[in-house]
């Protein structure tokens, strides 16, 4: 489990794909983040959860496979690209972001960004499928970012987006301060409100008789 507080931004060293694109070896510059990792240790890269499989000074190779190629920005990652890192939080650390799993949801696309002076408004486009876990003061993290709604648009929008407002600190020492109009981001939006509408489905199926919620 994550929080959402990245540790360090990173550099991308190389993402080697096997021939048929279905796999590969990213490999990240992390001096911090991966000083006392040890192969088998779980670490976020751009708030994907990835098992450290090489460890080269202060170098990190990690696995990755066709799901996260398929449902994250990791395959687009080049050569000196930075990274959002972070490391998984220890049993009785401080939960400082939210409970973020490193399960990418799907990517969204950033639509606008506004310079507000102490701060910066950044709108993010998401898939329809998942405006419904947006909600105004909820989580979400963008990139790994453990970050704090301000807006939404309404359920019955074609084009689903929402809002987020970021610090000084937030700008400075994670990617999402040079992000640009049209660039994509890993999403991964609140697990409770996913395990609450799961619930919700199996009760309605109870309701109308065709559940097994009651089964042991």
């Amino acid at each position: 489990m994550f929080t959402g507080i990245v540790s360090e931004q990173g550099r991308v060293v190389a993402l080697e794909l096997t021939a048929d694109g279905e796999s590969g070896l990213l490999v990240v510059e992390a001096p911090e983040t991966g000083r006392d990792l040890t192969p088998g240790a779980s670490i976020a890269v751009n708030g994907v959860c990835l098992t450290a499989v090489t460890l080269d000074g202060g170098r990190v190779g990690v696995d990755v496979m066709g799901e996260t190629l398929r449902r994250t920005t990791t395959g687009a990652l080049h050569p000196g690209a930075p990274v959002n890192l972070e490391r998984c939080v220890p049993a009785g650390g401080r939960l400082d972001g939210h409970v973020v799993q490193g399960h990418v949801d799907g990517t969204g696309v950033l639509l606008e960004r506004e310079d507000l002076g102490a701060w910066h408004r950044l709108r993010f486009g998401l898939p329809a499928r998942l405006g419904r876990y947006a909600a105004e003061k909820g989580s979400v993290a963008v990139d790994g970012v453990s970050l704090t709604v301000t807006a939404v648009s309404d359920p019955d929008e074609q084009d689903q987006w929402f809002e987020v407002g970021l610090i000084p600190t937030t700008l400075q020492e994670t990617g999402l301060g040079a992000k640009a109009i049209g660039d994509h981001v890993n999403l991964e939006m609140d697990v409770l409100a996913k395990y609450a509408e799961r619930l919700l489905s199996f009760a309605a199926a109870d309701a109308r008789g065709t559940g097994t919620g009651g089964e042991q």
